[in-house]
């Protein structure tokens, strides 16, 4: 779940788009006027976010209105909490070891 998160938001497009989207919510078309892509490409990049659960969107009349879904990035931040002890911790061990390493080197 969180893994297709990450996909998501691993392209650049797509992660300006939940930027503007936390400003509040855009329709389709108002979401393709920021960007020199096309309307399709646009449609795509949001149904990714959508298939990843980072926005959802509700019909009025003709258009497709587009909102930030949050919860699902305070999971992605939950995941980078939680492992980012044990990263530090990690790096710090592999730094004690390049010390030793370098104290023996004449």
């Amino acid at each position: 779940m969180v893994t297709s998160v990450f996909d998501a938001l691993a392209d650049p497009l797509r992660r300006r788009l939940l930027e503007l989207l936390a400003d509040g919510d855009r329709t389709a078309g108002d979401l393709a006027g920021e960007f020199s892509v096309s309307r399709p490409a646009i449609s795509r990049h949001l149904r990714v976010l959508r298939d990843a659960g980072l926005v959802t969107w509700r019909g009025d009349a003709q258009r497709r209105v587009y909102r930030l879904e949050p919860s699902r990035l305070d999971e992605a931040a939950g995941w980078i909490e939680r492992t980012r002890g044990n990263w530090a911790d990690r790096l710090d061990a592999f730094g004690r070891h390049l010390d030793e390493q370098w104290k023996d080197t004449p």
